[in-house]
């Protein structure tokens, strides 16, 4: 039997964690609740886990691993070698002795009689771990029971992970894959286009006299935008001055305790300079103690912890601020409603996307890599999550399930009816096309509005239509989008491709310029420059 205890599945911010009975095991797969109160202590007591496994370092998935570990020491914790060098940055403030046990890559270990786990790099973090977990029955007639668990993955690389490698998992056919749909459906654009693009948007600012403050989570992110300025070409050698809030810094310090286990890019460039801490080459970066450290008119970049209040650095320095919040979603930020900070002079704010997770085409390509019986999807919005849920590619071909925190799910193991849950079931909105003088007009049921996401869209009122194949895809725009996306430093005025007649959906239609349909910085503009009569359109 295969059995999932869902103490905390990931929305919002409850965290993952997440009790898996196979067999006659009983295994906690990651401890990144808030508190133990969610877990049921006292059976735990009589019952304990037989061990727990953690996926990576990130405190959604490990920030109560430390009060496990000192309720029930008896129970052992495992993680990749990486991982147990990495997990002391959940709890800065304490003294941790080593309480987590390394496991070897690719090499099956066996924890009792008939269970085995088997580990492989997920991508997403360094350390970050996929766990193949196989239970064989004493009764060699009895087929072995087998899980997988993804934590967060990610199949491409970035600068400090190399990408879940598929060839890993090809085949493998288990009867439960517990996977994490945080972006749900979303398609993103390729990491190394959301590299550049970031690189981009910091340097037109920087050139148009900002200063960057980018609140950002500790240990992930933080390091990958690091080393990107030390090394994009748009940045090295210039006179900018970076700073690292401290919580980023111990991640930056930590990364340096592993970094024979890091890429070999990164090695590389770690034997000819220093990977964080250089006042050497420019741009200097420097582990930022004091706000006020910030001061001058050189250009400056800060990195500091998302939780942190942002109002004392943007008080600092000669020059206006632009304030760079990460987003998780293609389009939308991390979350609703975060500080405009208009009570402030010269303070600007706009989002930044550089996703260290899965989009949907991936998530659904790992799947049907995998090719299990059942299918979990955890760890993201649950609109998210019933969006790719219901994706008849996958509806169709798996018994998909997407639990919520306190929920039990016993899996029936064996060849079965596929059949969608009611919870499954896609909210599809039936409605009506028609032409109308020169326009076309869509009705939609008023029911539309209970999903909690109508209000993103009804913030503007605009969509966005696009065909993709034979399907028309109609999305919301955003209010920045409806504004036409430019920077306050545009004037109407000014000579510049965003002003120019040619200029549509960020890239040149002049055919008579050697720009013509390359992507360009609305800033700039070619000896092929035509005033346009009208604001240019928004841009998607």
């Amino acid at each position: 039997m295969i059995e999932c205890l869902n103490y905390g599945v990931g929305h919002a911010e409850e965290g993952v964690c997440i009790g898996l009975g196979i067999g006659t095991y009983r295994i906690l797969l990651d401890c990144g609740v808030p508190s133990l109160d969610v877990l049921p202590l006292d059976e735990i007591e009589q019952h304990p886990f037989d061990l727990v496994l953690c996926s990576h370092a990130h405190a959604d998935h490990a920030r109560s691993l430390l009060a496990l570990h000192r309720r029930f020491p008896h129970i052992p914790i495992y993680a990749s070698e990486v991982t147990t060098q990495l997990l002391p940055l959940n709890w800065p403030d304490e003294t941790v002795p080593p309480f987590c046990r390394a496991l070897p890559w690719r090499s099956p270990v066996e924890f009792g009689d008939g269970l085995t786990a088997e580990l492989f790099p997920a991508g997403h973090l360094p350390g970050a771990a996929v766990f193949v977990l196989t239970y064989q029955d004493a009764n060699p007639e009895q087929p072995p029971l087998s899980v997988i668990y993804t934590g967060d993955f990610f199949l491409s690389h970035t600068r400090f992970t190399e990408g879940l490698a598929l060839a890993d998992l090809r085949g493998l056919q288990p009867d439960v894959l517990i996977i994490e749909g945080s972006l749900g459906t979303a398609r993103h654009p390729h990491r190394r286009q959301q590299e550049n693009q970031l690189a981009e948007r910091m340097r037109t600012a920087i050139d148009q006299g900002y200063n960057l403050l980018l609140p950002l989570p500790p240990l992930g992110t933080a390091q990958e935008i690091l080393i990107l300025l030390r090394s994009h070409h748009l940045f090295t050698g210039r006179p900018i001055q970076i700073w690292v809030g401290p919580a980023i810094a111990r991640g930056c310090d930590a990364y340096l305790t592993v970094l024979s286990h890091l890429p070999t890019a990164i090695q590389n460039f770690a034997h000819h300079q220093s990977l964080f801490w250089d006042q050497r080459v420019k741009p200097q970066v420097q582990p930022l103690s004091n706000w006020a450290q910030i001061q001058g008119e050189v250009p400056t970049i800060v990195l500091v912890e998302e939780d942190q209040d942002l109002r004392p650095y943007l008080t600092e320095g000669g020059r206006p601020w632009l304030v760079l919040y990460p987003r998780l979603r293609y389009g939308q930020p991390v979350r609703e409603g975060y500080p405009e900070f208009g009570d402030l002079p010269n303070v600007e704010v706009d989002t930044f996307l550089l996703s260290l997770h899965a989009d949907g085409p991936a998530t659904t390509q790992l799947i049907h890599n995998i090719r299990p019986q059942h299918v979990v999807l955890i760890h993201g919005d649950p609109n998210y999550l019933a969006d790719l849920a219901s994706l008849n590619e996958l509806s169709n071909r798996y018994h998909l399930h997407t639990p919520t925190s306190g929920s039990t799910i016993q899996f029936p193991i064996g060849q079965l009816t596929l059949s969608t849950p009611s919870s499954l079931v896609q909210l599809a909105y039936e409605g009506e096309v028609s032409e109308w003088n020169d326009e076309v007009m869509i009705r939609l049921p008023p029911s539309i509005t209970t999903d909690s996401r109508w209000r993103r869209l009804a913030d503007t009122g605009f969509v966005l239509a696009s065909w993709q194949g034979e399907q028309l895809l109609i999305r919301g725009m955003t209010p920045k989008e409806v504004l036409g996306g430019t920077s306050a430093a545009i004037a109407p005025d000014q000579p510049s491709c965003f002003n120019c007649q040619f200029y549509r959906g960020q890239r040149c239609w002049n055919e008579a310029s050697a720009l013509y349909n390359f992507k360009v910085a609305p800033e700039g503009y070619c000896p092929g420059f035509e005033r346009a009569e009208t604001q240019p359109e928004p841009e998607s």
